[in-house]
């Protein structure tokens, strides 16, 4: 009897006990929450209640396993299996609490600044820190269960006295994976590129989406995503357009007739931008700015607060100063000559010559038109 009720109360005690403990503590979070609902934290904590049990349920049965005297010829095995179940349950809850820390601390400084410039620099510090810790519990956790094995810990001391030639061999062999995890801390912490900036890359346009420590994914205005490296970042150059200020100024270019109304067309210009609520209202401007020998370029010049809006500024442009070029003034549109040019006052045409008596004569370019039909030899 006594060796049927010691493994159902070892067993059976620490499983009530994790369960009562864990309890226990979420309680006291939610309570804790509810008094403190300015911040996230207690909240967030609650999510490793699950890794917080699994803890205290593998440390106790760990802990009095022995006593149990269940599946002796066993021990060693089950033992070694607790130990692992426990590690890496340890290894979950500091990662649960660690991103609970880090969200909060994130949330309150979001919070606290309204510039959307530093919210995403930090957003981004705070994305790669995070990856940062959880790798680095990861490897720790995954060594700490390796050296529960005796055969892996006598091959540690061999491991660690070819360090150096094991280690110039990975520098070689991942020369690549760590450049890229270097780029991703220098992004991270030297503010060129931020979650959610505006950037083009080999001439796409798009939004930084995603940061992690080898790769970086932009997301075009057409919803693709595009893929790189974060060395790519640290090596070649790129557009920001979300660096500094967001204001941005943008330049809508027309080709037209050399008889353009520009005047008129600078008026239109101010009534358009007054009319979009895109423009912010700091500056516009309209010249001529290059001519061919069949147009001039007319460049329109706009501003927006961000780039989104001088995006919509630039096509409202566009197309209502089109529709009113060809509703009210179609001769400024640009179009191919077919009739010979205008002579200045006082010049011949070139297809006129002097005789030698003084006398001017006119050739005619056109094509001969023939006279009335000749009826026969007596023509008069």
């Amino acid at each position: 009897m006594e060796n049927v009720l010691r493994p159902m109360i070892v067993v059976g005690g620490s499983v009530v006990l994790a369960l009562l403990i864990g309890w226990s503590v979420d309680r006291l979070l939610r309570r804790v929450d509810d008094r403190h609902s300015e911040t996230s934290l207690w909240g967030l904590l609650r999510r490793g209640r699950i890794p917080f049990q699994l803890v205290l349920f593998a440390a106790l049965l760990r802990g009095s396993y022995d006593e149990a005297k269940l599946l002796v010829e066993h021990r060693i095995g089950i033992g070694r299996t607790l130990t692992l179940i426990l590690i890496g349950a340890a290894a979950w809850l500091v990662v649960s609490i660690a991103t609970a820390v880090v969200d909060t601390s994130y949330s309150r400084y979001a919070n606290a600044h309204r510039d959307p410039a530093r919210v995403r620099r930090v957003r981004t510090q705070v994305a790669l820190i995070q990856r940062v810790v959880t790798a680095v519990v990861g490897v720790v956790a995954i060594a700490a269960m390796l050296l529960t094995f005796p055969a892996m810990r006598a091959a540690g001391a061999s491991l660690l006295a070819s360090a150096g030639i094991l280690g110039i061999v990975a520098g070689v062999a991942a020369q690549s994976t760590l450049a890229n995890l270097f780029a991703g801390l220098q992004i991270a912490f030297g503010d060129m590129v931020r979650l959610g900036d505006t950037v083009v890359v080999d001439g796409e346009w798009g939004t930084v989406e995603e940061i992690t420590l080898t790769f970086l994914t932009v997301r075009t205005w057409d919803e693709r995503r595009i893929t790189m490296p974060v060395s790519y970042f640290t090596s070649k150059p790129f557009e920001n357009w979300s660096r500094g200020t967001p204001q941005m100024t943008g330049i809508v270019f027309f080709h037209l007739d050399h008889s353009a109304p520009v005047e008129v067309m600078r008026e239109k210009l101010r009534d358009i931008l007054r009319e979009c609520p895109a423009w912010d209202g700091r500056d516009y401007g309209l010249a001529v700015t290059d001519s061919t020998p069949n147009t001039v370029q007319v460049r329109a010049l706009v501003t927006a607060k961000d780039a989104d809006d001088i995006w919509t500024v630039r096509v409202t442009v566009r197309e209502q100063m089109i529709r009113w070029l060809t509703e009210k003034h179609p001769y400024a549109l640009p179009r191919v000559n077919t009739t010979e040019a205008v002579l200045p006052p006082g010049q011949l045409p070139s297809a006129t010559r002097t005789e030698p008596d003084g006398a001017a004569t006119t050739r005619h370019n056109h094509a001969h038109t023939p006279g009335p039909p000749r009826t026969g030899p007596g023509r008069g």
